[in-house]
């Protein structure tokens, strides 16, 4: 039996010192079963493009868009040039800490019917300190089904959790190929394009496996995209507009109780309600009115 490898695909656009960081993550892998891809979604900074071609291991690639198409797009191209039995998509200013790749492969092994696998995750900051955020500590103290073990979840129960509010960390996961590629990435739900994909394969009886053990820093910063759509509110119209599909999908199968899920949003709301105070003091009123028009469920 062939013993499965990890494709590791960063799509890049943005701070190269954080993105060498990130290459320099998986080069320090203690396992070395793994094959990376960066895809340059055209950056004009040549600075990544040159640190990476100088890296001497057959295991990395190279490639850069002719024009730049957006986060979707790579995502998209990462999933399709995926050629190993297990893929990867990586922020390009996250760290994959040294036992990521031994940690999911492992899994993997002893899982092998699972089809997304999250490990365990750090949360850094902007300058890699370990951090704490409310939404951070929400997720993994109350949202994320605690576990000393590995644990398998599907069906209704695994899309009603995570419709109540998503613990998951995108850029930390491991698909299943042939599993990640039944699916694909909804253009309407840009913030939120990634929980759209875990439940449309959920709805297709795919499986996800929580994997304690640490493995995978994320950083968390107010210049990514999603932090910057918090400041006017416009992130929550995406969000609610998305639970309602997940509320018409999700009844669509008889989920009664994701449904009920999705139609509560619940900790989306509180999410909006909590920067509420931080708006009023900005006297952002336009951002205030879409919070609260969020928050309090109209």
């Amino acid at each position: 039996m062939v013993e499965p490898s990890l494709d590791i695909f960063v799509p890049y656009w943005g701070d190269p010192d954080y993105m060498k960081i990130t290459v320099d993550s998986v080069l320090a892998q203690t396992d070395p079963r793994w094959f990376l891809t960066v895809v340059d979604d055209a950056y004009p900074d040549p600075t990544v493009e040159n640190y990476v071609r100088k890296i001497d291991d057959p295991r990395i690639t190279y490639v850069k868009k002719a024009a730049n198409e957006g986060i979707t797009e790579s995502f998209r191209t990462s999933i399709q040039m995926a050629r190993q039995d297990l893929v990867a998509v990586v922020g390009c200013d996250d760290i994959l800490l040294p036992n990521y790749v031994e940690t999911v492969l492992k899994a993997y092994r002893d899982n092998p019917e699972a089809d997304i696998i999250q490990p365990g995750v750090q949360v850094i900051d902007a300058a890699g300190n370990p951090a704490r955020t409310l939404v951070d500590t929400v997720k993994q103290r109350l949202l994320r089904p605690s576990a000393e073990s590995p644990l398998l979840l599907s069906g209704e129960t695994l899309a009603t959790s995570l419709l109540h509010g998503d613990w998951l960390y995108w850029p930390s996961l491991t698909f299943k190929t042939s599993s990640v590629r039944t699916v694909d990435f909804r253009n309407e739900f840009r913030i939120i394009q990634d929980l759209a994909l875990i439940i449309d394969m959920i709805l297709q009886d795919r499986s996800l496996l929580v994997v304690p053990t640490v493995a995978f820093a994320y950083r968390r910063h107010t210049e990514s995209a999603s932090s910057l759509l918090l400041q006017d509110g416009s992130r929550f119209d995406g969000e609610r507009e998305y639970f309602s599909l997940a509320a018409t999908l999700t009844r669509s199968r008889g989920w009664r109780r994701a449904e009920r899920a999705a139609r509560l949003r619940l900790t989306s709301r509180l999410h909006a309600l909590s920067l509420m105070p931080g708006l009023v003091k900005s006297r952002n009123f336009g951002a205030i009115r879409t919070m609260a028009k969020h928050g309090l469920g109209a």
